[in-house]
């Protein structure tokens, strides 16, 4: 069975990335303190209330790790997220947990993926090793796969490309059922209650997928105190990863440029990979 290359990563991509959610954020945050400003009596009420109720959601969060285990190979992904919910208010597709979406999902498991030859890791940020593999079903055709990641220098078959410039590929196979022993499940786990007053409720879990046991989770909620607003183009989820618990900060020794919503990226395999320690 042969292997087939699907994505490739330019490691400048991910700064180009994390500059613009910065820049959108700062917009996003003189609309919200615009928006809080002008709110009449009745939305401060209604602002007050979703702020008592998240916070006393706050008081179940946190991260559960319950088992660790060492030397996992890879795992399977139950669940990816295939789209980004920016404004939809009761869509239940877990906007706390929002990491990268697709393809980007996949990889971003991947050994060597967080591994940019030209940039070394600040002190105290995640160690984001990643596994050996990753099984998951595609959200394009719903097959499910294996996938692997290896380094490659395009300059070696194509002389367009600089001599050195190292990319990393993500290449996948079929196959017929999966052999993780471990996956990782993400689910919204939002009442009506809450959306209601744009509070998004999480869970996220790291499962042994032969007994079932729930080996880590975590809890997580967040709220729009701007309750929806618009103003500006604002994205009301994106700026409720400012008000979250846990907050997105807290993997980091100082705070992710940009806000909540860029802290947000990486997320999932930095709680994943405290349960299950990749093989070295």
């Amino acid at each position: 069975m042969t292997s087939t290359p699907l994505y490739l990563v330019d490691f400048e991509r991910n700064r180009w990335i994390r500059r613009l959610v910065a820049a959108s954020l700062a917009l996003a945050s003189l609309a919200l303190l615009t928006a809080c400003g002008h709110a009449n009596s009745g939305a401060t009420a209604q602002q007050q209330h979703a702020l008592a109720m998240w916070q006393e959601r706050c008081k179940g969060s946190g991260e559960f790790i319950h088992k660790t285990v060492d030397n996992v190979d890879g795992l399977l992904l139950i669940n990816v997220r295939a789209t980004t919910n920016f404004d939809d208010q009761f869509r239940l597709d877990d906007p706390y947990g929002h990491d990268v979406t697709g393809d980007d999902y996949i990889l971003n498991f991947l050994r060597g993926a967080h591994r940019n030859p030209n940039y070394k890791t600040p002190v105290g940020f995640p160690p984001r090793i990643g596994y050996s593999f990753v099984e998951a079903r595609s959200p394009k055709d719903g097959q499910l796969y294996r996938y692997t990641g290896r380094f490659e220098e395009p300059w070696q078959t194509n002389k367009s490309y600089l001599k050195g410039y190292i990319r990393f590929v993500m290449d996948k196979a079929p196959i017929a059922a999966s052999t993780a022993r471990y996956g990782v499940r993400s689910d919204d786990i939002s009442t009506r209650e809450e959306r209601e007053s744009w509070i998004a409720s999480s869970s996220l879990k790291v499962i042994d997928v032969r007994t079932r046991e729930v080996l880590a989770e975590r809890i997580g909620y967040m709220v729009d105190l701007a309750q929806g607003s618009r103003a500006r183009q604002r994205s009301p989820w994106l700026l409720a990863a400012n008000n979250a618990c846990p907050d997105f900060h807290r993997n980091y020794p100082r705070p992710v440029p940009g806000g909540g919503a860029s802290a947000q990226l990486g997320q999932t395999l930095d709680f994943v990979e405290k349960s299950l320690k990749p093989a070295l």
